[in-house]
This record gives structure tokens, sequence and C-alpha cells, in this order.
């Protein structure tokens, strides 16, 4: 038995907008519990076996009063901002119209077969408007709760092999880590796939913990392959194809192909596709294109080619990573070097199945010909343990270089922060910016104080105490600072141009889209859009219900000057050349990138 091996057992129409401020008051009662549900897996996390402190220094009340405020800050934040395009108001849009439909089996977006991605995130989002009803935060709060569950199942699985103060440096690493931060407050598919991935990792380390009876065991790993179920319904068949990769890289690595055993193999299939299974039916059956695009399309063509347009250098990654693990740089470094030390006499190698972990994803993400910033968060919850291990082994003369070196970035972006207010294209832009940069002053600001009191704190062990101090801290800077986006995002999220929209929008009129996609407006009025001539995203919905879109300008054209009263998006651009051709048109609203027209005089009694 190795000595860090612990035993540490116990412990579409009628949907109407409800703006964060609207709902909160009508709705705290629930929201409240909520947050104590989302408290127990901290709890979990932290529950002693003992009256032992749990984290050096720091006494378990205090502890447990800081995870309550943390939960208070990672929840409160999330109506800070309006929903940005195009991940934000796209997937609250899509969850939406499922909502409103009452359909949770085809996929819809705008109106049309929107197969790109699985359902689940969409169906948790779905619920979250029948509980709270349709807004910003409530769009946002299954990605909370996925960072949340995420960085919980990782900090567990570090508490029962390394010990407790490394569950919470764990913890504290990801909570902390700007990158994992602000995707758990970005409504985006990554964080949720992210977090069923560190399910699948911490079922897994914990399935093979040696002190585990073989019941526990198999329970652990049929926990991992539901993680892997969940995985696969939220973003497809990488939910598979990353942990198998993984698993491949360690069994031929180590040799130990009684691991093969020790996964239930035909169980835990069996469980997964009793996970996945039904909805892929189901949406074939009734959708027999399906398959095609979901498998060929959206998996073999978008990894090995670009035919999304999202090529990135090979080293695409590597700045997002630096940016992920901030300010633990060198830990992280001699972190990974560490974990190919076999020790002595222990069959399961976790370091080193964590280093896997962390580069089969990287290496995977980085060779694909489609390339995002999300792709890469799976890769955390593993590098967030092996930068607790080597935190909690750090010399006092480390520890300070890793702070003097985080309070000279931390420095140099306070000092450069007024500069983003010479950004923008135009006056309200330039202002916007201006705006923005007195919320980036103040992240870093925070940032700095908090560096400069954990450098000013005693060097202590088995962990420095400025630990705690710097990850509360940068926990709360990088929520300030994107809190400090809306200034930017408002701009383009269009909710502006709401009210002057809504004053003439109809219940029966419809709404053209010209040669744009627009991501947040169909979400803030509440109404479904008919694409025309540039489908867009939605090439493959339109080409399987044709009649649900204008497919030319001049068809457009033709229907806005003899049908029914109408409305219509375009860009300015697109405006110009109506207008030039002496289209009818009368402008409701604008802003920098869109023109809200109608084709009757709307301001006539």
């Amino acid at each position: 038995m190795p000595d860090r091996c612990r035993r540490d057992g116990a412990t579409l129409r009628d949907a109407r907008i409800h703006h964060n401020r609207g709902c909160q008051g009508r709705h705290a009662p629930l929201i409240t519990h909520v947050l104590h549900l989302m408290s127990r897996p901290l709890a979990a996390v932290a529950a002693p076996d003992s009256g032992d402190r749990l984290y050096p220094g720091v006494s378990n009340r205090t502890l447990g009063l800081l995870a309550l405020c943390m939960l208070f800050v990672w929840f409160g934040s999330l109506g800070a901002r309006h929903l940005l395009p195009s991940d934000e108001g796209r997937y609250a849009e899509i969850a939406r119209e499922m909502f409103a439909s009452g359909d949770w089996v085809t996929i819809r977006y705008n109106g049309v077969k929107y197969f790109e991605k699985p359902p689940f995130h969409l169906w948790m989002t779905a619920i979250a408007y029948h509980l709270f009803g349709v807004g910003d935060w409530q769009a946002r709060l299954w990605v909370a709760i996925s960072g949340l569950l995420g960085a919980a199942a990782t900090g567990w699985a570090a508490r029962r092999w390394f010990g407790p103060t490394v569950g919470v440096t764990t913890l504290l690493v990801l909570l902390a880590s700007p990158y994992w931060n602000m995707a758990s407050h970005f409504n985006s598919l990554d964080i949720s796939v992210a977090a069923a991935l560190a399910g699948v990792l911490a079922g897994f380390l914990l399935a093979q913990h040696p002190e585990n009876s073989p019941a526990a065991r198999r329970n652990w790993m049929l926990l991992a392959w539901v993680s892997m179920g969940i995985a696969v319904l939220t973003k497809g068949l990488i939910g598979i194809a990353l942990p198998g990769l993984v698993l491949t890289l360690y069994v031929i690595g180590t040799r130990d192909w009684s691991l093969l055993r020790r996964i239930h193999l035909v169980s835990g299939l069996a469980v997964m596709l009793a996970v996945v299974t039904p909805w892929f039916w189901l949406v074939s059956v009734r959708n027999p294109e399906f398959p095609s695009f979901f498998f060929i399309h959206e998996h073999w063509q978008r990894y090995t080619s670009t035919v999304h347009h999202r090529s990135g250098p090979l080293w695409y990654f590597v700045p997002l990573l630096l940016v992920g693990v901030f300010p633990w740089f060198a830990p992280a470094w001699r972190a990974m070097a560490q974990a190919w030390q076999k020790p002595p006499q222990q069959p399961f190698r976790p370091r080193l199945l964590l280093a896997l972990w962390f580069l089969a994803i990287f290496v995977f993400f980085s060779l694909s010909g489609s390339k995002l910033p999300g792709y890469i968060l799976p890769v955390f919850p593993a590098l967030a343990i092996l930068i607790a291990l080597q935190v909690v082994q750090l010399s006092e003369k480390s520890w300070r270089r890793v702070l003097v070196f985080a309070l000279v970035v931390a420095l140099a972006g306070l000092v450069a922060s007024p500069y983003a207010a010479r950004l923008g294209a135009d006056g309200a832009q330039r202002l916007a910016y201006g705006q923005f940069a007195v919320w980036i002053a103040a992240a870093f600001g925070l940032a700095v104080a908090g560096l400069c009191a954990a450098l000013w704190l005693p060097w202590a062990r088995p962990v420095p105490r400025g630990v705690l101090v710097l990850s509360v801290t940068l926990f709360v800077a990088v929520i300030v600072g994107s809190m400090g986006h809306e200034k930017l995002g408002r701009l383009r999220s269009g909710v502006d141009l709401v009210p002057a929209v809504s004053a003439v929008l109809k219940p029966d009129m419809p709404v053209y889209s010209v040669r744009m996609l627009d991501h947040t407006l169909p979400f803030y009025l509440g109404r479904t859009m008919t694409m025309v001539e540039g489908a867009d995203e939605l090439a493959f919905g339109v080409g399987q219900e044709p009649d649900k879109w204008v497919a030319t300008l001049p068809a457009f054209v033709q229907l806005w000057s003899t049908g029914p009263r109408a409305m219509a998006i375009m860009s300015p651009a697109n405006y110009e050349q109506l207008r030039g051709d002496n289209v009818r048109m009368f402008p409701v609203a604008q802003d920098r990138w869109r023109v809200v027209v109608t084709n009757f005089n709307w301001r006539s009694p």
C-alpha cells in the first residue's frame, strides 16, 4: 500500500422572456434550494473523517463559510451579462424552442432541424426554463452546475487517492482557473461535456482505489460509464473516443492488461447504451437523415477537414492552456515530468493516467482540422490534480517564485488595462471599451491584492497558507472581469433593440432574417425567424425543410412587397442595397450589426 493512499470514506411563441431581476424575487426559495443542493458536492469533498482540520491553518467552519460565499458568487453572477453570439444565443434559443414546442427529440433552431449536437445540454436548459422562466441566467444555469459538479468530482477523486489537503487544493485550483471559471459562466456545450468527462475520470480513478470493496469498485466504474453516456448525449462520440484513447495508451504503456477486466466492459457498455440509445433511436426513426449527417458530417468530416472553417495552427491551444493554468505554470510542468516515474509496489498509477489524460486530449484536438477555444476544457480536471500534488510539495523558494511571476503578470495587466479604452471602431464601441477597461483594472487589482497578501503570509507546510488566499482572489477576479464584459456584450446581444421591435411586432407577423443568422434576437424576442438566401449553419435544416425558408433575395422581395405585414432583420450593407433597389422598408431599430425594418409604415395610426 503506497503512503499516499489513504482511507477517506463517508463523507414557440408562447414563451416569455423573464429577465434576471424579475425572476429572481419570484423564485428565491427555489434558487436557495438549488444553492443548498449544490453545496453538497463541496461538502463531500471537504467532509473530514474525524475532527482533524481539512486544510492546514483554516478551521473547517471557516472553510465551509468560504465555500458558501463562493457558491453565492458562482451562481449570483450568472445574470450579470446578456447573451453573446453565437454559442450563447444559439443554445439558449434552441432550448427555448424545445421548451415552447414540447418536442424534446427533434432539435430545431429557428424552426428548422438542427442536428449538429445531441440534446442533453439543451434538455437541462429547457428544464431550467420550466423551473425559473426564460432568461439570461436561466440559460447559463446548467453550465454553472456542470462546472461545479466537474470540479467537485475531480476534488473528490483527488481526496480519495491523495488525502483531504490535495482534494481541497485541487478544487481551489480548478475553480480559480480562469479558463474553467469563465467557461462555467458562458452558455456553451464545452463545459458541459468537460464536466461529464471529469465524471468519467473521477469514476475511473475511484474504481481503481485499492482499499475499495469489489462492490464499490463496480459502482464507481458504472458511474464512469453513465458519465460517458452523458458526454455522448452532450457532444457526440468524443464522449467515448477520448476516454477510450486514454485507456488504450495507459494499458499499452503499463502493460496492465488486467485493467481491461476491472472496467466492467460488458455491464458498463450496457449502462452507457441505456443512457444514449433511446434518444438516438427516436431521432433516427423520426428523421431518417439524422445518422448520416450527425455521424459522418459532424464527426468524421469535422475532425479530418476544415469544412466548418475553424482551422488553426498546431500550437492553437498553447496560449489557451497557459491562461487556463495561471499562475501554476511551473508546478504543472514539474507535475507532468514526475508523472512518468513508476512508484514502487503500486499496480495502478493514477499520476500516469492523469498525465496521459492531459496529453492525449490536448494532442487529439491539436491535430484536428476543426479548432475552437473550448475544445481543450476536458484536460483541466486532470491537470488540476497534478498541480495540487505539486503545490503541497513546493519549497518556500519555489512558492515565492510562483507568486512573484504571477504578480508581475497581474501588474502588467493592471498597467495595460487603460489601453482597452482606445479600442473600438466607433463612438459607442469606444465608450463600451472604456467602461470595460474599468472592470479589467478592478480584476487585475484584485489579483495584485491577493498575490501581495499571499506573499505577506508566513510560509507553512504541508501547503502554503497563501494558496487559499490566492485561489479565492483569482476566483473573484475572473468573475469581476467577466461581469464587466457586459459593457461590450450588450452591444452585440441586440437586447437594446428589443423594446422598439416589441412595440411594433405582432404575434401573427412573420419575421425574416435576410442573409444573416442573428444568434440573439430570436431568443430575446421569443420568436423564430424565416431565413432568406443565406442559410448559414442552418443549410442542412432548410435543405430538409425547404418550405421553411426563402431561397433567393428576389423571391423575398416579391414576398415582402405583396405579402402580409412583416418584419425583417438584415445587416446595414444589405439594408442599403435593398433601399437602393427601391424596396419599401421602414426602419424600426438599428445598431452597428443589424437593421430591423417593416414593409409597412408602422408610425401611421
